[in-house]
């Protein structure tokens, strides 16, 4: 690498880089270069790129040759620019150092800031009347980010000592602490480091050197190593290290710091959206230790505009350059010094689900960006956040009246939940294998986000719309409440205080993240408003997320070639599913139409018949109650395919296990209890999911088949009758041998045509059967010349390929993910390499024996996107999935049509 390019400069209008070069400057760094050319305010400064990283990781810690004389060069250039020498004495120019990984990881890696300060730069400019406030504040925060950073020094030593003074001014926060006072901290400060054995280098070269050694380290830190994996993120793309001259927002009540979105990340809203802080440096917004103000507040409030005019007015210009050049919605740091606007970086910003939506639909609308394009930026789990429920609003008022509200902050993630308190991450981790948890924090810190990640919501008692609870939480889609400062969490004691009202870790408690309250107790969530509009037309409430929603769908339907249909065993099922936008059923199961209560007495009596003719009278008050059934169905579905898969579990789940219940049945058969007793024990399995079950209890009992299949048929011709365009297929389940498919095949035609000649109505109806079993991949040729249409079930398929059971893998494979032994839950998201190559064996040998098969998908996979985008690649006809994930798979199969893309920032 020696003769590469190691270093990129930016400064006044020019660069060496651009925003194209990402994965060697990294988002940061190739942002602040665009930034510098569009002629934007951007401190001075270079980049180091992410290949020194690579380098760096591969080489325990040396760097590339020419790296130290190009750094070299580059602080000349900035020491020019300035007319300020590094390490100075009398004049120092101080820089930050910040990491910047290609993808955005916020908050993952580390900052630090004010390097080039020392004991003697310090002592010299006090002396010679600079700002002693000022001063000290920037030593003390250098010494608390490189101690904690570079040296290793334990953070809650520094904050302990930070608490002990604001106690002995009597102040409540750092900001404001006197000179004499910051004096105290940074003597007490250079104490920690003295006893961690670890004292600050004077020397600002070491310091830099240091700096970005560690920032280079950090990329392999754990959490780092966690937030690549929860996002699906390559661990060999490495960060860059951007060294970049200060400016200062905590110079002065003319100073300030702050973020700002260039529209709203929680709504999608298009108005500048942030906070800021007087006298502040920019970790001060993110952490959440002062309260901000709001750069464009409510009517009557106090914001940017008002403390600070000319910068209010240049952030709103480079804002709308921003949002114009990169066509994107951003996320933008600035410092404000002395009146003076400078931007710190740009990117794309974090954003709920509901805000990325609404953000695409918008842009489109303004023609910033096309309708491919658009579709290209909504990720199918913002469909699904759009979708996530809310609390009952008389529910919530009764908790609220009857003195259960714990305090209100922030609405920082949208969404309701609940679940018992967390204290800690680790906590949370642990305690959300047993139920949901809220995790509940004075403020998170990068290291929280496994157990962010494993929480249903986030609680912080600090922190504003930016802070680190908030960012991370909106891009996990999580619901989230911050600066809920009534909420006093004493982790020593494991309790939440609350006035006098104490909640213990595990105690429930629930949040509102679209309205910021935070209650005790358990609420129950209710649809969200965009639930509410699809499936009951309701119009009260902002209407423009459910029309974004509308519309973001049709676009996709243009584009996307795979069809989508429904899982959906009930009349109501079908009319959500057709909400949503289903083009059929995809997969009724009838079973769970056997546990009604007006029927599960007789699917019982059938089970357990000692006759013929006592089993065929409990089939024959089966058939009207499963015609009805179908009627009701096909009635919601008309002008729609119907897949109606006949009965596939075995018969013992149909049968009571507990004595009072068998009594009971014994009673209604009019038999003794011993004998009910003694079949429900003979029809137990040792491996029921591999027993009799399926196709082979079509076989071995027909007549339950038979009921089922004149059921459909007769519930088509009545619907027919009724002017119902009725399309309905039958499925065999568990078929794995060419015989069983065409001795029921014959048995399901024979029964239908005898229903036709009886009513005199004629009903084309498919015969076919699903694919989950592994042999039946391998001779699916032979199968298809007996099958109108293949349906995989790749539940059962994946359960059989791995040898896995459904009911049992959460035993192990959690460790199995943790360790890399598996890249995924396979029945999360199809495996492409095994499974996968059984569905694309079987849809290839099939189609090669019959042209014209019609081939699906109904098992959880048909509402996975990754899935989704394979089952297009190998050419199904549709997937079918929950109707509450028909939105997903529409907008998967057209955006698996239209290219892989940058992910959006969420």
């Amino acid at each position: 690498m020696a003769d590469r390019k190691h270093v990129y400069a930016f400064a006044g209008g020019t660069a060496d880089g651009g925003k194209d070069q990402k994965l060697l400057l990294g988002g940061k760094g190739a942002n602040l270069a665009e930034m510098s050319r569009l002629g934007i305010p951007v401190p001075p400064g270079f980049t180091i790129t992410t290949e020194v990283c690579t380098f760096f990781q591969q080489h325990q810690g040396a760097y590339p040759e020419g790296l130290e004389s190009e750094v070299e060069e580059q602080l000349g250039r900035l020491e020019r620019q300035m007319g300020r020498r590094f390490g100075d004495p009398g004049d120092p120019l101080l820089v930050s150092v910040r990491s910047g990984a290609p993808y955005s990881m916020p908050g993952m890696m580390d900052t630090i800031l004010n390097l080039g300060l020392n004991d003697e730069i310090l002592e010299q400019a006090v002396a010679a009347g600079g700002d002693a406030r000022f001063l000290r504040d920037c030593y003390r925060r250098l010494l608390t980010m490189y101690g904690d950073v570079v040296l290793g020094a334990p953070h809650e030593r520094f904050e302990r000592e930070l608490t002990a003074a604001r106690e002995r001014q009597g102040v409540a926060t750092d900001y404001e602490l006197s000179a004499a006072s910051l004096g105290q901290v940074v003597d007490s400060f250079r104490q920690v480091l003295a006893e961690h054995g670890t004292p600050f280098p004077q020397d600002p070269r070491e310091q830099l050197w240091g700096a970005v050694a560690a920032v280079f380290g950090s990329w392999d830190n754990r959490r780092a190593r966690e937030y690549r994996r929860l996002h699906g993120l390559r661990d060999d793309l490495g960060t860059a290290v951007n060294v970049q001259v200060m400016v200062y927002g905590n110079r002065g009540d003319d100073c300030a710091t702050g973020v700002a979105f260039t529209r709203n990340p929680a709504t999608g809203e298009k108005r500048l959206y942030g906070e800021y802080l007087v006298n502040a440096q920019g970790e001060d917004v993110v952490a959440g230790l002062r309260t901000p103000r709001d750069i464009e507040p409510p009517a009557g409030g106090r914001g940017l505009g008002d403390d600070f005019p000319q910068a209010h007015r240049q952030l709103l210009e480079v804002a709308e350059t921003l949002e114009q050049h990169y066509r994107e919605m951003q996320d933008v740091e600035f410092t404000i010094e002395h009146g003076r606007l400078f931007m710190l970086q740009t990117r794309a910003g974090k954003r709920t689900g509901p805000a990325a939506v609404r953000i695409a639909v918008d842009m489109a609308d303004e023609g910033l960006i096309g309708h491919e394009e658009a579709l290209q930026r909504v990720e199918p789990m913002h469909l699904v956040q759009m979708l996530a429920p809310g609390f009952d609003p008389d529910e919530k008022r009764r908790a609220v009246e009857g003195g259960r509200l714990l305090g209100k902050g922030l609405p920082a993630g949208p969404g309701a939940a609940a679940g018992r308190v967390a204290l800690t991450a680790e906590r949370a981790a642990e305690m959300a294998r047993e139920g949901p948890v809220l995790l509940v924090r004075e403020e998170t810190s990068p290291e929280d986000i496994v157990g962010m990640h494993a929480s249903q919501g986030i609680v912080t008692a600090r922190g504003g719309m930016t802070s680190h609870a908030a960012v991370v939480a909106r891009g996990l889609g999580k619901p989230c409440v911050v600066g809920a400062d009534a909420l006093h969490i004493d982790h020593r004691q494991g309790v939440v205080r609350v006035g006098e009202l104490r909640l213990r870790e595990g105690d429930e408690m629930s949040l509102d993240g679209t309205t910021g309250e935070v209650i005790a107790g358990r609420l129950a969530p209710h649809q969200s408003q965009v639930m509410r509009q699809l499936l009951h037309g309701e119009e009260a409430g902002d209407s423009r997320p459910t029309q974004v929603f509308r519309e973001i769908l049709e676009w996709a339907d243009r584009v996307r070639r795979l069809r989508v249909r429904a899982n959906a065993d009930t009349p109501e099922d079908a009319r959500v599913a057709r909400a949503f936008g289903a083009e059929g059923i995809g997969l009724c199961r009838t079973e769970h139409m056997f546990f009604a209560e007006d029927r599960i007495s007789w699917v019982r009596q059938m089970i357990l018949a000692s006759s013929a003719q006592e089993r065929q009278r409990a089939l024959d008050h089966l058939l009207p109650v499963q015609q009805a059934d179908f009627e009701g169905i096909f009635a919601a579905m008309a002008g729609l395919p119907v897949t109606v898969r006949l009965l596939d579990p075995p018969l013992h789940e149909f049968l009571p296990r507990e004595p009072k219940a068998i009594a009971q049945l014994a009673e209604q058969m009019g038999v003794p209890s011993e004998r009910v007793a003694e079949k429900v024990a003979a029809l137990h399995e040792t491996n029921p999911m591999l027993g009799h079950r399926g196709c082979r209890l079509g076989l071995t009992a027909p007549e339950i088949y038979l009921m089922q299949v004149e059921a459909i048929a007769r519930a088509a011709c009545a619907r027919k009758l009724a002017g119902d365009d009725v399309r309905p297929e039958i499925m065999h389940p568990l078929v794995g041998t060419e015989e069983e498919i065409s001795t029921l095949r014959k048995m399901t035609v024979d029964t239908l045509e005898r229903v036709e000649r009886e009513t005199g109505v004629e009903v084309p109806i498919l015969v076919g059967t699903m694919i989950e079993v592994p042999r039946a991949c391998f001779v699916a040729h032979r199968i298809a010349e007996h099958a109108d249409f293949f349906s995989f079930g790749t539940n059962d398929l994946t359960q059989m390929a791995y040898g896995y059971s459904r009911d049992d893998v959460g035993r192990f494979l959690p460790q199995y993910l943790e360790q890399g032994i598996l890249p995924f839950d396979p029945f999360a998201s199809i495996d492409p390499d095994g499974v996968g190559e059984l569905v694309e064996m079987a849809t290839r040998r099939g189609r090669e024996a019959r042209a014209n098969l019609k081939i699906g998908i109904c098992g959880e996979h048909g509402g996975d996107a990754d899935s989704v985008a394979f089952f297009e690649r190998v050419g199904l006809d549709y997937v079918s999935c929950s109707p509450y994930r028909v939105a997903v798979a529409r907008l998967a199969a057209a955006r698996c049509l239209l290219g892989q893309t940058e992910a959006v920032a969420v």
